[in-house]
């Protein structure tokens, strides 16, 4: 039983591993705001107003926004617009067969999308979503004039672009090819996509003692730094947001968690203290 338990965890682990390893662009890590009210008020505010157009939160109502901090009076000033009550779900006019049209596939219900996203021992969907509103860019040869570095040809477009501010991407690629003369050779190509979309590249024929291999990487630079850094904390905010609610207990969880731990490690103890009270007169 026990060697059946450790094989479980090793199958897990190289299983985690391989997601991280095939994940392309490397995520970065989200700042930690799960406990910070204000924050994930501010997460909540992002996510009404930016994402539940053409995303629903099915399994999320207005009123649960409560254990955040919000009051009743604030949810419904605040964040409800369009004649929804209080304790009603978060629900959106379009339908799966409108976004389907419009933008090639249904946008999904996102109210558990941060858990859906996370692996084990590898990046948490918090990091996903993280990374990912922040590495839009702008490309003209795309359906919505926008792709994305951790998700490539993205249907969705940059719904936050205004507030993240114009962006510029320079991607490097190390492949091999054939020659005219029918030699392989090593080529470094080097594509730059400006703050409108609008891309160049450029091509160099490494020397023939080339031993580097295959490889690709991307710089992705803000034009404006300091509202990149604003727009930054606001995806902080609305990751953590979206994290909150994929599991709206996990706090309470937790806090029970680290008592039930208190609890046993006394327990144990007790337990061992009895236990040699016990043996102590059996020889």
């Amino acid at each position: 039983m026990i060697k059946k338990l450790f094989g479980i965890l090793a199958l897990s682990l190289s299983c985690s591993v391989a997601v991280a390893a095939e994940a392309g662009y490397p995520l970065e890590s989200a700042p930690n705001r799960i406990t910070d009210m204000p924050a994930l008020q501010n997460g909540a505010k992002l996510f009404v107003n930016y994402c539940l157009n053409c995303h629903s939160a099915n399994s999320m109502r207005y009123n649960k926004l409560t254990e955040i901090g919000l009051t009743d009076e604030e949810i419904r000033k605040n964040l409800l617009f369009t004649g929804e009550k209080v304790g009603d779900l978060m629900t959106i006019a379009m339908t799966p067969a409108d976004g389907k049209q419009w933008f090639g596939a249904t946008p999904p219900d996102l109210s558990v999308t941060a858990r859906a996203l996370s692996t084990n021992l590898g990046p948490s969907g918090t990091d996903y979503i993280y990374t990912y509103l922040r590495t839009f860019y702008r490309d003209v040869n795309r359906p919505t004039g926008w792709d994305n570095l951790v998700f490539p040809s993205v249907g969705m477009p940059h719904a936050l672009w205004q507030r993240q501010g114009h962006t510029q991407v320079e991607r490097t690629t190390v492949a091999e090819a054939v020659g005219a003369d029918g030699k392989p050779s090593w080529v470094r190509t080097v594509t730059n996509f400006d703050q409108y979309g609008f891309s160049s590249s450029k091509q160099e024929t490494l020397a023939a003692d080339y031993k580097g291999g295959a490889s690709e990487s991307v710089k992705y630079t803000p034009v404006n730094a300091s509202q990149a850094a604003e727009f930054a904390s606001d995806v902080a905010d609305l990751s953590n947001f979206m994290q909150w609610m994929a599991e709206p207990v996990q706090n309470t969880r937790k806090k029970i968690g680290y008592a039930v731990i208190g609890f046993l490690l006394i327990f144990f103890f007790v337990a061992w203290r009895l236990n040699k009270a016990y043996w102590r007169d059996i020889k």
